[in-house]
């Protein structure tokens, strides 16, 4: 069983921006250029996976965020049992998908952080660390990017007006969430 100890002790609660891990939360990446890859994640996944660049889609359950033209990554909306390391949507993917030679489905769930970013100064500390242009962004909801914060590379998806989602390698996220703190104190 994983070990599922939060790398961000302690949220951040200022008054134009508040930062908190989401923890534990499912994270698949699937790849596949295949008409019978996309047929078969929609089936399992009862969503369609965005196709346009830097979108995502989502439904009651999970969030399909495009990385590439054949590349994406799932995240479920709800908190997974801290109690158990086995992903019956993991399951499912990897013996449709990866067994049928189909494409590629692999568990990142430990690989990245997810940090949850509210408030109306968000795009303030982006801008602050990141060379990305956010103004088309912000308006987009669903928008996704790939981009560096920091110096350390990212994965940004527009949740709602002034809601976040940061996405993290586990090596780098508390530098980083340092980083956001202390800009977070200069506004």
């Amino acid at each position: 069983m994983l070990n599922y100890n939060s790398v961000i002790k302690n949220e951040i609660n200022h008054e134009s921006v508040s930062i908190k891990e989401i923890s534990p939360v499912i994270k698949i990446n699937v790849r596949g250029k295949k008409r019978e890859f996309l047929t078969n994640i929609g089936k399992n996944l009862n969503m369609i996976l965005p196709t346009e660049a830097n979108t995502s889609s989502t439904s009651d359950k999970l969030t399909a965020i495009w990385l590439s033209p054949d590349e994406w990554m799932i995240v479920s909306n709800e908190l997974a049992s801290k109690d158990n390391n086995k992903y019956d949507l993991y399951e499912v993917l990897f013996n449709s998908i990866s067994k049928t030679n189909l494409g590629a489905v692999i568990d990142v769930t430990d690989q990245f952080v997810q940090l949850e970013l509210r408030g109306k100064n968000v795009y303030e500390i982006f801008s602050a660390g990141s060379p990305f242009n956010f103004n088309e962004f912000k308006e987009k909801k669903g928008s996704t990017t790939q981009t560096v914060l920091n110096h350390v590379d990212v994965i940004i998806h527009n949740k709602d007006e002034n809601i976040v989602n940061l996405f993290v390698r586990r090596s780098f996220a508390e530098h980083l969430y340092s980083w956001i703190e202390d800009n977070t104190s200069r506004l």
